[in-house]
């Protein structure tokens, strides 16, 4: 991903309910829990890691049995310490208290929860990028430290291999395309990182990358569900088992969720993005714009999807009474620079969501070059009583303002195909009088209406109709 150019809007949950979310999650709770079970007896060792005496108690305190519950509830304190909910009173006597931000969990505004959660979040991050316990033993040496070299193990290409994934399935969850609550398969998450983009069909030894890839993310996935961040349904056990071995079970060969299926929560939507926000990148959310200007309006949700711009839009009007919002709108969609035409079709797709009560704002435009014919539709649509009819020039102005804003809306979509399609039919003469067009894009629109247009004859006229706008400019 680029940090330069902006990403789909996020559509988060409020943070109240996120917050609520936050705490709920297995792994804040805990850490949460032992913060308030330690006391003037609690001893840590010089790591600030729990004693591991003291283990059974903690976990005993939090409920957990099994092989792994002391695991659980050292990962719980470390994750008390990171997060504030813990601090070292003496680093000498290994002797804690209740950290300031302990208080934070029951007293402070959501976003304070949210906050916590968000360094408890960067705990487990870093810690899913550390390989197994195994392989640490094994990479040991002589004097008791880990050979790096043994493992082959970058820490940093790690981070950025899983930074890269969560990136990708935020991608795949903010667009318009798919589905919100649609698991993404793990394979194709592996995938993403791992086949070249220009690749038709992946080789053996990508295919095998692949595979790698998915066990490092199954085992990942598992450490990242218990702070909240995904909904993970981890790869099939019988798909690791030893293939010379019956299985238990008739398998489906084709049931794509048994090798793991990944969906971002909403309070990992929220985590993400801040994440993303910190790195750099353009990573807005629908209601950022909710209280700007209308120029902020229409310029920010000039890149947005369609869906995403429109409950943008009802929130800001939302805040608003409807005739000076009308006027708003109308005043910022004014312009002859390269942007404005996108602007004019937001601002009409705004005042679409807006009554009869804006009649006098768009009647105060009728006159104007720019938002005359913008006007006129908007009346008509909604059986307004003495709309004067356009001039003929207001209507190809107004055609060539509506194909720039598609170009720059969309590309060469099949709708603006459609509406390209569409125009020499409706005008006779069409292309003989649009040339003349005073607005900056006549060359442009011309000249894409030439590329797009079907009829070879016909996009023909539309090419010399675009050399003679140029000729005139």
């Amino acid at each position: 991903m680029s940090d330069s150019s902006p990403l789909p809007p996020v559509r988060l949950h409020p943070e109240a309910e996120l917050a609520r979310d936050a705490l709920s999650t297995p792994l804040l709770s805990r850490a949460a829990r032992l913060a308030r079970w330690a006391g003037p007896d609690t001893r840590v060792d010089a790591g600030g890691g729990l004693a591991e005496e003291q283990l059974p108690a903690a976990a005993e305190a939090l409920g957990l049995t099994g092989d792994d519950a002391a695991a659980q509830a050292s990962e719980a304190w470390r994750v008390a310490l990171d997060a504030g909910l813990i601090e070292i009173v003496d680093e000498e006597e290994g002797t804690v208290a209740a950290g300031e931000d302990l208080a934070l969990l029951t007293g402070g505004t959501p976003h304070d929860v949210l906050a916590v959660w968000q360094a408890a979040l960067e705990t487990v991050l870093a810690d899913a990028g550390v390989p197994d316990l195994d392989d640490l033993v094994d990479a040991l040496d002589e004097g008791g430290e880990v050979d790096l070299s043994q493992l082959d193990w970058d820490p940093e290409a790690e981070a950025e291999f899983l930074d890269g994934v969560l990136g990708n399935l935020y991608l795949l969850t903010v667009g318009e395309d798919t589905p919100r609550e649609a698991p993404v398969p793990l394979p194709a998450l592996a995938a993403s990182m791992i086949v070249p983009s220009d690749m038709g069909e992946p080789t053996n030894d990508v295919l095998e990358q692949v595979s790698d890839a998915m066990m490092r993310l199954d085992d990942q996935f598992r450490m990242l569900e218990p702070v909240g961040l995904v909904e993970y349904q981890p790869v099939d056990e019988a798909l690791m088992a030893d293939t010379e071995e019956e299985p238990s079970a008739p398998v489906d060969e084709t049931d794509v969720s048994r090798y793991g299926m990944v969906r971002l929560t909403p309070l990992g939507l929220y985590g993400l993005r801040a994440r993303l926000l910190e790195a750099g990148f353009a990573a807005p959310a629908v209601g950022d714009l909710a209280d700007k200007g209308a120029d902020a309006l229409l310029d920010g949700t000039a890149v947005f999807p369609p869906g995403a711009a429109q409950a943008e839009t009802e929130q800001w009007l939302t805040r608003r009474e409807v005739l000076p919002a009308a006027r708003e709108l109308l005043a910022a969609a004014r312009g002859s620079d390269s942007g404005a035409p996108l602007r004019r079709l937001r601002c009409q797709q705004a005042l679409s969501l807006v009554g009869i009560e804006a009649e006098p704002a768009l009647r105060e435009v009728l006159d104007d070059p720019e938002l005359g014919g913008l006007a006129r539709v908007w009346l008509t649509e909604r059986g307004a009583s003495d709309v004067p009819a356009p001039s003929e020039a207001m209507v190809f102005w107004l055609t060539i303002d509506t194909v720039a804003a598609q170009l720059a809306a969309e590309g060469n979509s099949e709708e603006l195909r459609a509406l390209v399609s569409g125009l020499a039919e409706q005008h006779s003469g069409f292309f003989a009088a649009v040339w003349r067009v005073d607005h900056p894009a006549t060359a442009e629109v011309l000249e894409a209406m030439g590329r797009l247009h079907p009829d070879k004859r016909i996009a023909k006229e539309a090419r010399k109709a675009a050399f003679k706008a140029r000729s005139q400019a």
